[in-house]
């Protein structure tokens, strides 16, 4: 049994999604946003770290996916994507849990089946993949959908040698 946190960082809402994979089996565990609700952006990176680590003491992973940050046409909102994400993945690494990366294409390629996905087809997707009765908010969704890239390609990644970042060494 592998529990995976998948992790859609963003300055303002970083949405997350657990999932339990049992051999072939996933399970929705949960999801939802943290949101920070201020205009400062130290106070939001904190608040970003202390959220995270409430979910992850709580449910335990062994296993994050977060979302790669793109190129954005403005500087300023990819350097505060960029801070966030930061704070995410020292998150995760405080917690010894073994990160991996997808782009948003990987991510809406391998659960919608289209790389260019829009994001009414990324909540319908994970909704219907995980069996949830209600459809999940955006960055909740994006967030489960990290961790079903995760659970689909993990086994492929494990057999070419891909690396994972466990407590600042690589690992194969």
């Amino acid at each position: 049994m592998t529990v995976i946190i998948g992790i859609d960082p963003g300055s303002r809402l970083t949405g997350y999604g657990i999932i339990r994979k049992t051999g072939s089996k996933l399970e929705f565990i949960d999801a939802g946003t943290i949101r920070t609700e201020t205009e400062e952006m130290p106070l939001r990176l904190k608040r970003i770290y202390e959220g995270l680590k409430r979910v992850i003491d709580f449910y335990q992973p062994t296993e994050a996916s977060v979302e790669q940050v793109f190129l954005a046409r403005n500087p300023d909102s990819a350097l505060k994507l960029g801070q966030a994400r930061g704070a995410a993945v020292t998150a995760l690494m405080m917690h010894e849990v073994a990160v991996w990366e997808y782009s948003a294409r990987q991510i809406k390629q391998a659960v919608v089946g289209v790389g260019s996905a829009e994001k009414e087809q990324v909540q319908a997707m994970v909704t219907r993949l995980l069996n949830i009765p209600v459809i999940p908010q955006a960055d909740a969704a994006d967030a489960l959908a990290a961790a079903l890239c995760h659970a689909y390609t993990n086994q492929v990644l494990l057999r070419i040698g891909a690396t994972a970042i466990r407590s600042g060494r690589s690992r194969r």
